[in-house]
C-alpha cells in the first residue's frame, strides 16, 4: 500500500508486541494472588480427600483449618521443629529440597525414589481428636515414575502403621496405564493395608498382578498397575523410601511411643 515501508511495518509489529507483553505481564501480576490461593485450596482439598474428610461444595479452607494441624518435623530426629522462623503454613519442603543449605544429597545407592535431595525439615499434617490424640497422619510423598516425579499424600491412622489412603495430585504418567494411580478403584485398595511388619520393617508395596484374598502377607500388598510396571515400581519405591529411616520412620516411631 502507498506510504507503507519495511521500517514502518517493523515499528508497528514492535508496538503490538510491546502492548501485548505489558498486558500479559499485568495480568500475571494481577492474577498471582488468586493463583496462589487456588493452589493452596487444591492442596488442602487433596489432604482432606486422602483422609475422607472432603465433600463436594464444602468450604475447603474452613474444614482444613478446623480439622488439620500443620506441623514441621526434623526428618533425622523425627521431632517437631519449634522456635525457628519457618511458618508451617507457607513452608514448602520441595522448594527447600532444592536449596543446599536446607537439604542434603541422597547417595545413589539409597535413592530408590530417585528424588536426588531431601529437605532437613518436612511438613506433616495431623488430624487430632478433642483430647489432642492423633487420629490420622498425612505425609507428603514424592518419587519418580515412568515420565517424571509423582507428588502425593500417604495417610496413616493414629497407630502410625495402618494406611488410611494414598493419593497423587501431580504426575506425568500415561493415561490409562500409569495414570491409573488416579483410579478410584485402585486407590480403594489402600485403606487398611499395613505399612510396617511386626518387626517394624517397611513392608508395604505393589506387586505384579493382583493380591489374592487370603494370600500370605496380603495386608502389606497392593495390586500393581496393569501395563505400567515402571510406574508401579516407582510407587513402591517412593513408599519404601518415605517410610524408611531416611524418611518419616523416626517421626512415626515417636508417634507410636
Amino acid at each position: 500500500m502507498a506510504g507503507e515501508s519495511k521500517a514502518r511495518t517493523v515499528m508497528v509489529a514492535l508496538a503490538v508486541c510491546l502492548v501485548c507483553s505489558i498486558g500479559v505481564s499485568a495480568a500475571a501480576v494481577f492474577l498471582k494472588p488468586l493463583q496462589t490461593a487456588n493452589k493452596l485450596a487444591d492442596k488442602r482439598k487433596n489432604i482432606l480427600q486422602v483422609v475422607n474428610l472432603y465433600e463436594p461444595g464444602m468450604d475447603v479452607n474452613g474444614q482444613f483449618d478446623s480439622l488439620v494441624n500443620t506441623r514441621l518435623i526434623n526428618l533425622e530426629s523425627g521431632e517437631f521443629v519449634q522456635g525457628n522462623d519457618l511458618n508451617p503454613a507457607t513452608y514448602d519442603m520441595y522448594v527447600a529440597a532444592k536449596d543446599p543449605a536446607m537439604s542434603s544429597a541422597i547417595p545413589k545407592s539409597d535413592d530408590i525414589a530417585r528424588i536426588g535431595r531431601k529437605p532437613e525439615i518436612a511438613t506433616v499434617y495431623l488430624v487430632e481428636g478433642d483430647a489432642g490424640e492423633v487420629k490420622a497422619i498425612i505425609l507428603p510423598v514424592q518419587g519418580y515414575g515412568l515420565w517424571g516425579q509423582l507428588y502425593g499424600f500417604l495417610a496413616l491412622e493414629g497407630d502410625a502403621r495402618t494406611v488410611v489412603g494414598l493419593s497423587f495430585y501431580d504426575h506425568k504418567e500415561t493415561p490409562g496405564l500409569g495414570g491409573e494411580v488416579d483410579n478410584l478403584k485402585w486407590k480403594g485398595q489402600w485403606p487398611g493395608k499395613l505399612a510396617y511388619d511386626a518387626e517394624g520393617d517397611v513392608a508395604l508395596r505393589l506387586i505384579k498382578g493382583t493380591v489374592e484374598p487370603g494370600a500370605a502377607n496380603a495386608e502389606y500388598k497392593v495390586d500393581g498397575l496393569a501395563g505400567a510396571t515402571l510406574t508401579s515400581n516407582g510407587v513402591s519405591n517412593l513408599i519404601q523410601f518415605w517410610l524408611s529411616e531416611a524418611g518419616y520412620k523416626p517421626f512415626l516411631d515417636n508417634v507410636r511411643s
